[in-house]
């Protein structure tokens, strides 16, 4: 009778999944993954953080120069530090991840 008791209760382990939540990705993808996202990032954000100073894209912009009242709001010197304090940040969030990064293995 006990070899019986532990037969059902091995057929209840055997129909319980192992793994509750899925695989993760391999090492490799992960790693990928990271180095495309922080250069991403420093890209973005150096392009926010420079190109508001920079006249020749910020000032004589075709698309603004169709859209005075849209020009006349990005000419402000606020507007264009808080265009670069985005680019800064972006900037900030691709150290930050470069910093933090774990690998995730499989059990």
């Amino acid at each position: 009778m006990a070899a019986q008791q532990q037969t059902f209760s091995e057929l209840d382990h055997a129909k319980q999944p192992a793994k509750s939540g899925p695989e993760p990705a391999p090492v490799w993808l992960q790693r990928t993954s990271l180095v495309v996202l922080v250069l991403f990032c420093f890209y973005i954000g150096g392009l926010l953080t420079v190109f508001p100073w920079m006249p020749r894209y910020w000032d004589h912009n075709g698309w603004l120069l169709a859209h005075p009242a849209i020009q006349l709001a990005l000419d402000h010197g606020w507007v264009r530090g808080l265009v670069s304090g985005l680019g800064l940040m972006d900037i900030w969030i691709g150290v930050s991840e470069l910093l933090h990064y774990r690998d995730y293995r499989g059990n």
